[in-house]
Order: structure tokens, then C-alpha cells, then sequence
């Protein structure tokens, strides 16, 4: 049956970022779908794990700072006593620093680029020589942005972030396919999470960009649940260095 190939039984995802927002949506998603999901945060995903509870689902989470130069190697380390195998890494914590360009610091523009882009990258190697070369099989998904088709506005370390993990996701999936590792990047469009609760308070902004979605709404952190299982599942195991914008229209306007 169809709906057997989304299934996740059996596996485990690390889901970065999975205290809140789009993470807390997507780990739920995953083990709705029956994934044990592992949590990935610098604050308790105490919030989340509750949901999976109340649901049945199975959560265990790790707590670090993703800032940190070696959080790759703790998460990896922890991630091991935990499980003996990894089957999904949904790369979804980031950060965004608004401000004009011309104010930018470096010491802001590095901890975004390190967040958003760097630690993408240590924490894919990472899960990838140790769990998923092995088992010649794994799925990366990578959270990219309308950013990353788009230059934005007081965003420049963010867009250039998100820019790169369109890159990323392609050159990862080019060296990667051969070895049955899928790398692929779901594009959220202007969704009700943390990082846009600034523009939302802006009355001005916040119309100007409704104005511009077709669907005429501000995305919800469910509407990536679907993308995420998708992509996790063997559903996608033809699937690329795609990357799917979940953005109610907005790239096609």
C-alpha cells in the first residue's frame, strides 16, 4: 500500500531546534508517523516530548549549546548512547540578527553564519561518516527560507546563511545519492514562529507580506509536517538535492 512507504517505524531522527516552532512541529510529525525522534536544543524540549508522550510516541532529548565548537561532537557522542543507528537528521535550529547592513558586527554576522550554515555542515559530516556511511542509507533535511531565493531586508548574515544551504543540500546530495543517502531542504515561507514575530507586530509589514502570499495567510508550523515526513520517508528515496518551498505560494507570485 501506498501509505506504507511513508511510515516511519523502526527509525530514528535528530531534529535540531526541536523545542519549539517548526522543530517542535516536525519532531512531532515524525513520530506521529512512528519515527523515535531525538531532540536536539540548547533549552528543554521538556513542551515537546510531552506532546509525543500524550501521543504515544517515543522522544529522548539532547541538550547543548549549538553555538558551541564542539556540539557536533557532543550530540554525536550522546546521540550514540541513545542508539545504534540514525536513519533521519532534520537540520532545522537557526537564528536571525535584524539590522541594516551597514550595522552589522562581525562577532553578529560569524554567530549567524556559524549557527545557520557551519554547524549544518560538522553536524551532517558528522551523523553521516558515523551512522549513515555504515548503513548505506539516511535522509538529511535541511531548513532553508524564502531567503534563499530572495535578498530580503536587514537580514544579510541570514540570507546569506540560508542561500548557502540551497548549496549545501545540492553538493551534499551530489557526493551522497550513490550511497543511498537522500539531502534535501524544505523552503518555509512566512510562517508564525519566533524568528517572525517582530514583522508581525509590524502592522505595515505584516499586510505588505500577506498582500504578496497567495493563499492569504501566514504559514502554521503544521503546514510543514507533511513536507518533513515526505522527505523522511521512502517516498523520497528518488528525491535529490531538491529543495521544497512550503510557502502558501509566495515564490510563484
Amino acid at each position: 500500500m501506498i501509505l506504507d512507504f511513508f511510515r516511519l517505524s523502526g527509525k530514528t531522527a535528530l531534529v535540531t531546534g526541536a523545542n519549539t516552532g517548526l522543530g517542535q512541529a516536525i519532531s512531532i510529525a515524525l513520530a506521529q508517523a512512528g519515527a523515535h525522534v531525538i531532540g536536539i536544543a540548547r533549552r528543554s524540549c521538556e513542551e515537546t516530548a510531552q506532546m509525543i508522550n500524550n501521543d504515544h510516541g517515543c522522544f529522548h532529548e539532547i541538550t547543548v549549546d549549538l553555538n558551541s565548537l564542539d556540539a557536533a561532537e557532543i550530540i554525536l557522542k550522546q546521540t550514540k548512547r541513545l542508539t545504534d543507528h540514525v536513519d533521519i537528521l532534520v537540520n532545522n535550529a537557526g537564528i536571525i540578527l535584524r539590522e541594516d547592513a551597514v550595522d552589522v558586527s562581525p562577532d553578529d554576522w560569524n554567530r549567524v553564519i556559524y549557527l545557520n550554515q557551519t554547524f549544518v555542515f560538522l553536524l551532517s559530516q558528522s551523523i553521516a561518516r558515523e551512522f549513515f556511511f555504515p548503513q548505506q542509507s539516511g535522509k538529511i533535511i535541511n531548513i532553508a527560507s524564502m531567503l534563499s531565493f530572495q535578498g530580503g531586508i536587514r537580514v544579510p548574515a541570514y540570507t546569506a546563511s540560508k542561500s548557502a544551504i540551497v548549496g549545501l543540500t545540492k553538493a551534499l546530495a551530489n557526493e551522497w545519492a550513490s550511497k543511498n543517502i537522500q539531502v534535501n531542504a524544505i523552503a518555509p515561507g512566512y510562517m508564525e514562529t519566533n524568528n517572525t514575530t517582530q514583522l508581525r507586530t509590524d502592522s505595515e509589514r505584516s499586510q505588505s507580506i500577506l498582500e504578496r502570499i497567495p493563499a492569504g495567510r501566514w504559514g502554521k508550523a503544521e503546514d510543514i509536517m507533511g513536507a518533513a515526513v515526505y522527505l523522511s520517508s521512502h517516498a523520497s528515496d528518488y528525491v535529490n538535492g531538491f529543495t521544497l518551498a512550503v510557502d502558501g505560494g509566495w515564490l510563484a507570485r
